[in-house]
């Protein structure tokens, strides 16, 4: 049986006044959950000195879409509410063009809010949305991490990102934008059927003439955070007992994993390619369930852009020299986890250690790091000279250190806040 739903007002105050923020910042379309995710902050706010800004991202695929942020623009200006219009236009050949837009759109957010001193950005999805996710992963076969809810507060691009409408459903927010005679936009691509969300919200008004509700959807979601939770719980028992850092490695034993329950030590593997790679999704199990077979014979192999060696019953996960050989940096951070500190000079590049800096290191040895995870370090050169290679010790002017959000191999989930109290126990 569906849960009450909750009043959009309540839901947003509940939420965001326990955060202790100065600064709001709000994801804006033109759509109706935005914009009354808009009025709604705008309210709030003004009844505890917060400051609002507002931004639109105009990614470039609509014609329609600068009229949009235009019309936004105005409706934030008769808020006294700043708004900038962000515009993607570095736009992939190929490959799928809304995961792409996606991405782009977050890091647009979140390059903008930091310029602004954004303490938290938020974004409108509602409980239909929560409805529509869950569904389209269950068409994908997707486990308990894929069915489980989005999370109401995260870090995405260095920038804390919030749902503070998650209770709420599209309606509410409709009526309430209606009683207000505030008009909303309607993008045409909401009906085009060849988009599979479009489908499965399609899909959901015919679930409802079965009595399965988005808000019956919404709630097993939750039901597989808390399972995912638990999951996570025993992950963290097992790497407590199993897993050493070492200088961007991770060092498993490989005995406690064997006697293990299968999918634990499969969320431990994976967690450490995704550690090492940076890779935003976990490798198919398939391949994952391969190689921890092999791993448990002694034999090791590559995945996911990490090599994996075995040796006196303990694997070594280290990035995979040829996910990196052609990676060249100019700036200090490297592969996306690494920010390497030094005296530099005009024409100062990062680089793969590579076979070239092996070659240049007659002590490497002395490291103490394995000649493979040596290969796949980051090091800096100057031309085809090599300047320094912190992880093997050449050149103290240096160093190199794991970025912070990449520094900690388990970190905790966001707690679900407002949205478990909403839900049954």
């Amino acid at each position: 049986m569906s849960q009450p739903l909750s009043d959009p007002t309540t839901a947003l105050s509940e939420f965001l006044t326990p955060l202790d923020v100065q600064v709001v910042g709000v994801a804006v379309s033109g759509g109706s959950d935005s914009l009354a995710l808009l009025h709604l902050v705008h309210e709030w706010a003004t009844s505890c000195s917060v400051q609002v800004v507002a931004a639109t991202v105009d990614h470039g695929l609509r014609p329609e879409a600068a009229e949009e942020a235009a019309k936004v623009a105005a409706i934030c200006a008769g808020l006294s509410i700043d708004h900038s219009t962000l515009h993607w236009r570095d736009h992939p050949g190929g490959g799928n063009l809304q995961d792409a837009a996606r991405a782009a759109r977050y890091r647009l957010l979140a390059d903008w809010a930091g310029e602004q001193g954004v303490d938290v950005m938020l974004l409108g999805h509602t409980q239909d949305d929560l409805a529509e996710t869950f569904v389209m992963r269950l068409g994908r076969r997707a486990g308990v991490d894929g069915l489980a809810a989005m999370a109401p507060l995260f870090k995405r691009n260095g920038q804390t990102f919030a749902r503070p409408l998650l209770p709420v459903s599209r309606a509410a927010l409709r009526a309430l934008l209606t009683t207000r005679g505030v008009a909303w936009v309607e993008d045409p691509s909401n009906d085009d059927l060849s988009y599979d969300r479009v489908r499965i919200r399609k899909a959901l008004g015919v679930l409802a003439g079965a009595g399965i509700t988005p808000a019956d959807l919404a709630e097993v979601s939750h039901n597989m955070s808390r399972v995912r939770d638990a999951l996570d719980a025993q992950v963290r028992a097992l790497a407590d007992a199993t897993v050493t850092l070492d200088r961007g490695d991770v060092l498993i034993s490989l005995p406690p994993l064997q006697t293990a329950p299968a999918e634990i030590t499969r969320r431990l593997f994976v967690t450490a390619l995704q550690w090492v790679s940076g890779a935003p999704y976990s490798a198919r199990r398939a391949p994952v369930h391969a190689m921890l077979q092999g791993l448990f014979q002694g034999q090791g192999g590559t995945l996911q852009g990490c090599l994996v060696t075995v040796a006196k019953g303990q694997c070594r996960v280290t990035r995979e020299f040829a996910a990196v050989r052609d990676l060249r940096v100019k700036g200090p951070v490297w592969d996306n986890r690494w920010r390497l500190n030094g005296p530099w000079q005009d024409g100062d590049a990062l680089r793969a250690l590579g076979e070239d800096g092996i070659a240049a290191l007659p002590g490497w040895r002395e490291s103490g790091q394995p000649r493979a995870s040596l290969l796949a370090s980051p090091s800096v050169w100057r031309g085809d000279t090599l300047v320094a290679a912190p992880l093997a010790h050449y050149n103290a002017s240096w160093d190199a250190e794991l970025l912070p959000e990449r520094a900690v191999f388990l970190p905790e989930r966001a707690p679900m806040g407002i949205i478990a109290l909403n839900m049954p126990n």
